[in-house]
């Protein structure tokens, strides 16, 4: 007897979610250029398991950050309601916002690869997460905890050239400057 159609699509939500999760961490690790290979060793799925899921690289590189991207955005409010000020609600959703740059080995050379599936990612991370900045950034000025003038794209442009690591500058500099940077547009002690 064939399983009911909701059990395989259960199923294959949760290879999804395992695949993305696996993908993820290899990208971490490897880049976004890793073998399949080592992703569906990872997931503990054949390759082809990982190819009907995502028939191309950019399909799986776009839905892990996608997936990452919407959980960042998803953060701020949850932070802005949990926070004792705006100020520290901002400084915790950076913090994850540069934990997510940092990760991101080999994201920006593959957003200039002209990869077709790959063009609308920095449009997605645009349209997704300056919103969500933007949010925390006018709670921030409506209690004068934020300088003014200080654009929620302008800031994350900012962090986002901090996070560029190298040989002599690791992601703990990068979130040292992060930290200097959010305390120098800081509008209050």
């Amino acid at each position: 007897m064939p399983e009911p159609v909701g059990v395989r699509q259960a199923q294959a939500q949760r290879t999804r979610g395992g695949v993305l999760a696996a993908a993820a961490a290899v990208f971490v690790d490897q880049g976004v250029q890793a073998p399949i290979r080592d992703i569906a060793e990872r997931a503990g799925v054949g390759v082809g398991t990982i190819y009907r899921h995502f028939p191309t690289r950019a399909d799986l590189v776009t839905a892990v950050y996608r997936h990452q991207i919407d959980t960042c955005a998803a953060l701020a409010p949850r932070l802005l309601a949990e926070s004792d000020s705006p100020f520290t609600a901002l400084t915790r959703w950076v913090d994850a916002f540069v934990e997510f740059l940092v990760t991101k080995h080999g994201l920006g050379a593959a957003l200039g690869s002209g990869d077709a599936g790959l063009e609308n990612l920095h449009s997605l991370m645009l349209d997704t997460l300056v919103p969500a900045c933007a949010t925390l950034l006018d709670a921030c000025a409506a209690v004068g905890d934020f300088i003014p003038g200080v654009t929620a794209y302008t800031l994350m442009r900012a962090i986002g050239n901090l996070c560029i690591t190298g040989p002599d500058y690791e992601q703990a500099d990068a979130r040292q400057m992060v930290a200097v940077l959010l305390a120098g547009c800081r509008g209050k002690a």
